[in-house]
């Protein structure tokens, strides 16, 4: 893949799937793991503790695998926002990939210390960790400041739109939002947002979305 910032390949992926009004389904409130792993780049193979939260959901390590073939393996001078941390499985994976800054937003005092012990194990220093509102913090950006944003909200947070509209608000030209939601976004309310999807697939519970700036739109 190119180290260029348009990534992504350029094949769309299906669009089947319930819209954005059908019924959904609620993900898992506790996930009892206890560990998933860092699956590509320099910190390859890299343990990442789960604790057992409300709301916590990792992504899986298919769906990290599959949008990182989708993405290209090598994000090197990305900006990069990792806007509901967790265990900041998503933000590892693309500073593991080079990206040049992944900021990760988390209010979970708990989870904060885990990835501020991860950061210091890893010397990952392309890596801001910020306590806090991830939608208020998104609010507070310069246009065109990130090339991608992931967004793996709570499932039961009505904060999907919100956090959509914020994250495109931050994004450069042809940029990326990875969003993972309890539903299929269809193409008429992605495009009400300035978005449009670019692939999609459902795992489980999980229907994982890569959407990208509508032209004329950033």
């Amino acid at each position: 893949m190119s180290t260029s910032k348009t990534g992504a390949g350029q094949t769309t992926a299906s669009k089947s799937g319930p819209g954005k009004k059908g019924t959904t389904k609620a993900g898992p409130r506790h996930t009892p793991l206890g560990e998933i792993r860092i699956i590509g780049g320099q910190w390859k193979r890299t343990k990442l503790s789960v604790p057992d939260q409300p709301g916590l959901r990792p992504t899986p390590d298919r769906v990290r695998e599959t949008l990182f073939n989708w993405l290209g393996q090598d994000l090197q001078g990305w900006r990069c926002v990792d806007a509901f941390a967790g265990t900041g499985a998503l933000g590892w994976e693309a500073a593991s990939r080079g990206a040049a800054r992944v900021v990760m937003l988390e209010q979970n005092a708990e989870l904060i210390g885990r990835l501020q012990a991860t950061q210091t194990q890893l010397q990952a220093g392309t890596v801001a960790i910020q306590r806090g509102d991830a939608l208020a913090w998104l609010s507070r950006q310069m246009p065109a400041s990130a090339d991608l944003v992931f967004l793996d909200p709570p499932f039961e947070a009505p904060v999907f739109e919100e956090a959509l509209r914020a994250s495109r608000k931050i994004l450069r030209a042809g940029g990326w939002i990875y969003l993972e939601a309890p539903h299929h976004w269809d193409a008429s309310a992605l495009a009400d947002l300035g978005l449009k999807e670019h692939r999609y697939m459902k795992a489980g519970a999980v229907h994982a979305h890569l959407l990208q700036v509508m032209e004329n739109e950033a």
